[in-house]
């Protein structure tokens, strides 16, 4: 098995180098990764620049672009073969609800999903890093299941894994859930830069607005590994018949009462 990884945090972040180290025991890893941290940098990719690919001291490759363009890069000519398997991270946070519309993360694992390739994304519930080795454990345990069920180097899927900051034995079985959501991000954050102009932060995430059971929410706060796949489609099936019926009086200059 040939997998590649990357992340969102850096090729230096603990998270990376924890999964790695968990993966190389079980398939051919490589890995191709951010230079800085590109949190919330979502799918872009670097278009009116140069990207540079650099090899570190430990075998690592990383580039001066975005977890796209890492994968991107990766899967179009640096790697010279297919991997079987492309993983992100793990990221230095939760990835839940709303989050995996920005998420870097999740970003650079659709990016192998777009090339036909399995994807996973992996995260930490909590930020700091506290139980890493447990979660890199816990992803080793993830990607060699799917491999027992020939889901590796099979028809493309993408998972988002959101796992509790918890020790191994403390953590409950994968739970297979739904994005949740968020209120909206706390009010952006003034702030006067050293020549007087003002500066502007975003602000936080906001807090979890459905969190019901059957959410990542939920069952990461009950102990559980949260298990969501993702789909690139952004059609609005549902609401296709309210919209046609929409165009067609737009096309042919009918109110809603003369349509009706």
């Amino acid at each position: 098995m040939k997998i590649l990884i990357s992340n969102d945090d850096g090729y230096q972040a603990p998270g990376i180098v924890a999964l790695h180290d968990a993966l190389k025991a079980i398939a051919d890893v490589e890995v191709v990764a951010p230079e800085h941290n590109n949190s919330a940098k979502s799918n872009a990719l670097t278009l009116h620049s140069p990207l540079y690919v650099h090899r570190a001291a430990n075998g690592f490759r990383y580039v001066n672009g975005t977890p796209a363009d890492c994968v991107h890069i990766a899967l179009t000519g640096l790697l010279g073969y297919r991997p079987d398997l492309v993983v992100s991270g793990i990221n230095n946070g939760a990835n839940m609800g709303d989050d995996t519309i920005y998420s870097g993360t999740v970003g650079a694992a659709m990016e192998g999903y777009l090339f036909g390739i399995p994807s996973i994304a992996f995260s930490q519930v909590d930020k700091g890093w506290g139980e890493l080795e447990a979660a890199a454990c816990k992803a080793r345990e993830l990607v060699e299941q799917m491999s027992r069920q020939s889901l590796i180097g099979a028809a493309p899927w993408l998972l988002n894994v959101n796992i509790p900051n918890l020790p191994l034995a403390a953590l409950r079985p994968l739970r297979l859930c739904r994005l949740g959501r968020r209120h909206a991000a706390e009010r952006v954050i003034e702030q006067q830069s050293p020549r007087g102009e003002t500066m502007y932060w975003i602000g936080g995430a906001g807090a979890a607005k459905d969190d019901a059971e059957g959410t990542d929410f939920h069952a990461t706060a009950q102990g559980h590994v949260a298990v969501t796949p993702l789909k690139v489609d952004l059609t609005d099936h549902q609401g296709l018949g309210y919209w046609a019926q929409t165009v067609r009086r737009m096309v042919t200059g009918a109110t809603t009462d003369e349509a009706a």
